[in-house]
């Protein structure tokens, strides 16, 4: 999920003329580490500034604004992975401007990421999550990291009565490690004769996360939530509860070897209608990222969720599901990205049906909806 970050910087002719330095000065480091800051100053502070926040468009001769690597907000979001193809193929790899020069045959590898690391250290408020612990969504587990999204996520019955909602979700950050969420659906169901389809909006909800810890090293991220959902649906028609649901929730999600991660989400609700019973739910999802084009293109990711749900009541069963699902990025900035899978009941089939379920997904703090493709 790329961002306005160097990426947006388009460093202008002034940044290409360095070029030919970078080579003569940094060409012969040999088994040298190479060291950031000096890359930084010779390569990039023609535009960018020694200090990290970009010259002005008097001194770099365009209009078009430079990022502040020192807003925190700005500068955390985004993985390595997203900087890194900015640098080494310019600012089209990522669907910003051309303004923004490629870098591969000036600088190695190596150097690339010395670069990167010094950028890093323009941001000096460690609270900030890091980008690289932002992993895909899988379809129902949430993650633990806060983000700026929009998503309309579709469940569709393939068994059974026919029916099928969309969900409307709006997620927006606050601050450095919250974040809120609006979500609303709409159904579609019939009901049968004589009733037929019928359609309706469901139970309004409204949601809290909050990181409690993040480890960059460790490659994990904790996070807690509370969501209330408001009886705003027609329950008649079977399209909300009809009474005020609370919930409770704890996010984790773990980074593991060669771009594999790991999701997990615990939930409690408390329907505030005593007939009504209390539950506990588990989901865990499981998946990899690839990437194509050398690890700067589209990025594809194939998840499995496990998914369990039990009533809070003596002698009650366990419903539990898997999903196979995979999430594609469909932007070249990769801020548009969608995903589709299967939710198959593994115990209770007689009562239970299959679901197709898809989303798509805009990361809104990425670019407007029609940028960057």
């Amino acid at each position: 999920m790329p961002h306005t970050i160097a990426l947006r910087a388009r460093v202008a002719s002034v940044a290409v003329a360095v070029f030919g330095t970078a080579l003569a000065t940094f060409g012969a480091a040999g088994a040298e580490q190479p060291d950031g800051a000096r890359l930084f100053d010779a390569d990039c502070a023609a535009c960018h500034a020694s200090d990290g926040r970009g010259r002005s468009s008097a001194e770099v001769g365009f209009d078009l604004p430079l990022p502040n690597f020192t807003d925190c907000s700005f500068a955390t979001r985004e993985p390595d992975s997203d900087w890194s193809a900015i640098i080494h193929r310019g600012g089209p790899q990522r669907g910003f401007d051309r303004i923004m020069p490629a870098f591969q045959q000036a600088l190695s590898d190596e150097e690339i990421d010395a670069l990167i690391d010094h950028l890093r250290k323009f941001c000096t408020d460690p609270r900030w999550p890091r980008g690289d612990l932002n992993i895909p969504r899988a379809l129902f587990t949430e993650k633990a990291f806060p983000e700026d999204e929009a998503v309309v996520t579709t469940t569709v019955a393939t068994g059974g009565p026919s029916s099928f909602e969309s969900e409307f979700t709006w997620e927006q950050r606050i601050g450095t490690l919250s974040q809120i969420e609006v979500s609303l659906p709409f159904e579609r169901a019939d009901l049968g004769d004589p009733t037929g389809w019928k359609t309706g909006a469901g139970d309004l909800a409204v949601a809290f996360k909050h990181v409690l810890h993040h480890d960059l090293q460790r490659g994990s991220i904790l996070s807690v939530g509370a969501e209330v959902a408001l009886p705003t649906g027609d329950e008649t028609n079977g399209f909300g509860t009809g009474t005020t649901v609370l919930e409770a929730q704890v996010m984790y999600d773990k980074l593991l070897p060669h771009d594999s991660f790991l999701e997990m989400q615990g939930l409690a609700r408390f329907p505030h209608d005593s007939e009504l019973e209390d539950e506990a739910e588990i989901r865990v999802a499981l998946g990899r990222t690839w990437t194509r084009d050398g690890g700067f293109g589209r990025a594809w990711t194939p998840m499995l969720e496990v998914l369990g749900t039990r009533e809070l009541t003596g002698g009650a069963d366990t419903e539990w599901d898997v999903v196979p699902q995979f999430q594609v990025t469909l932007s070249t900035r990769q801020h548009v990205m969608a995903a589709a899978g299967w939710r198959i009941p593994v115990t209770q089939r007689d009562s239970r049906v299959n679901e197709f379920v898809f989303y798509l997904l805009w990361d809104w703090y990425d670019g407007r909806l029609l940028e960057g493709w």
